[in-house]
């Protein structure tokens, strides 16, 4: 019961980031980070590169959550953790990633 009710859990959480990942890199306008912001076409320099960089940055993001959810198949303890780690560690690390994102196409 324990392993469907991760599944149930994190399958969709997978896909909601992997989702994310796609849609940035396909969106034709510049790809925003925070909630309720938005980026400007006059902002950014290239922008399929930039909107691509921000899809690989929300694909590497998903991809903790598809290991973590591969490993509560075998091992409930350290998909967790991983889960965990990934979470507390992955937010800043987004935050970081898509200043230089932003800072490498934007208009100078």
């Amino acid at each position: 019961m324990e392993l469907a009710i991760w599944l149930i859990l994190m399958i969709p959480i997978c896909l909601i980031f992997s989702g994310l990942g796609i849609f940035a890199w396909k969106r034709k306008k510049p790809m925003w980070f925070w909630s309720g912001s938005t980026v400007s076409e006059r902002e950014i320099s290239d922008i399929p590169a930039y909107n691509r960089a921000n899809g690989i940055m929300w694909l590497c993001y998903s991809s903790v959550f598809w290991i973590s959810t591969v490993l509560g198949i075998f091992h409930m303890d350290i998909a967790g953790a991983v889960m965990a780690a990934g979470c507390l560690g992955g937010i800043p690390i987004l935050i970081i990633a898509y200043k230089k994102i932003y800072a490498k196409y934007r208009k100078k």
